[in-house]
């Protein structure tokens, strides 16, 4: 991997996580500025969506920078990162928020059941569904999550995991990609996933 030919931006949702995404991409070489400019964004080889928090919120904040409009017309890979995956989706149960629409179908909340514990916290294990260069190297590993809410297993969920059910951990459609687990926060599993990313042609 050529990292001098890449160019990662991080979109400006908002989300807490924004500073310990920079540094994971740090961690490979990779500067990751965060913005929300047109110019900056359209420069870029890679795009990452952060996110953490409310789908509500961080939607607003896109649609308060632009950023509402412009991802959909966006060429370049894109990964959605927890809520960020989240966002890329039609809609979500969480506060009934109208998505980006990038990939079809609805997140919803986790089911709570005797001995599920809801929010999902916590390491749990990846199971791919069907082989891609974005998860090369993921099958059984552990990764962690903080969420409530979960988009389902479909035609498009590269890795799933169960938390009472079976939820999409890892999505993909053409251009568009997701991970529900923080990379970030999920050691030599997350860098593999991030590594992964960058390694997706433009």
């Amino acid at each position: 991997m050529n990292n001098a030919a890449l160019r990662v931006v991080l979109l400006d949702s908002g989300g807490a996580n924004l500073g310990s995404v920079q540094a994971a991409f740090a961690r490979l070489g990779m500067a990751a500025p965060v913005s929300s400019d047109p110019a900056v964004i359209s420069n870029a080889t890679h795009l990452v969506l952060p996110g953490v928090g409310a789908a509500g919120a961080a939607m607003a904040r896109l649609r308060g920078n632009g950023l509402d409009r412009l991802i959909p017309a966006t060429t370049q890979p894109l990964l959605g990162i927890c809520i960020g995956m989240q966002l890329l989706f039609e809609s979500s149960e969480e506060g009934d928020t109208t998505c980006l629409g990038l990939l079809p179908g609805r997140v919803r909340k986790l089911p709570a059941s005797p001995g599920v514990r809801v929010p999902h916290m916590g390491w749990n294990q990846l199971r791919t569904r069907r082989p891609a260069p974005l998860v090369a190297g993921l099958d059984g590993e552990n990764v962690y999550f903080v969420h409530s809410y979960a988009a389902p297993v479909d035609e498009n969920t590269l890795c799933e995991c169960t938390q009472g059910e079976p939820f999409a951990a890892v999505v993909s459609r053409g251009r568009v990609s997701g991970a529900q687990f923080h990379p970030e926060r999920s050691s030599l599993a997350g860098a593999r996933l991030l590594t992964n990313f960058l390694g997706i042609a433009v």
